[in-house]
């Protein structure tokens, strides 16, 4: 999704604007392909990914994931005066709300399991 969101926003621009938009490192490696990196230029590596193996503590690793999205989606619409890349955000911002919920109440299953009792 984010790949195709910047593939849509550097559309059409030429080597010359990338260079004077910052991104001439980046043209250099990619041209205009999408390539994952932050917004400081920094490659996506599987470090980011966390898990414990352990149901609740990953649950709330996930929501918090969300909640930083979210969060890095607001930085990012107030960073902007285009009506539809804000529109866009907006979208995704509440695409992470949800996930949010989602994973709060998978977490809300899952205690419930684990607190009931069992016959067997």
């Amino acid at each position: 999704m984010v790949a195709t969101l910047f593939k849509k926003l550097i559309k059409g621009a030429t080597k010359d604007e990338l260079i004077a938009a910052g991104m001439g490192g980046y043209f250099a490696d990619h041209e205009t392909c999408p390539f994952l990196v932050d917004a400081e230029g920094e490659h996506w590596d599987s470090k980011y990914t966390q898990a414990k193996g352990n149901p609740i503590a990953d649950l709330y690793n996930d929501m918090a994931a969300e909640q930083k999205a979210r969060a890095t989606y607001e930085n990012l619409i107030a960073l902007t005066d285009d009506p539809l890349v804000k529109d866009t955000l907006r979208w995704l911002r509440e695409r992470e709300i949800i996930h949010f919920q989602r994973f709060g109440e998978g977490l809300r299953l899952y205690e419930e399991y684990c607190n009931s009792k069992r016959y067997f």
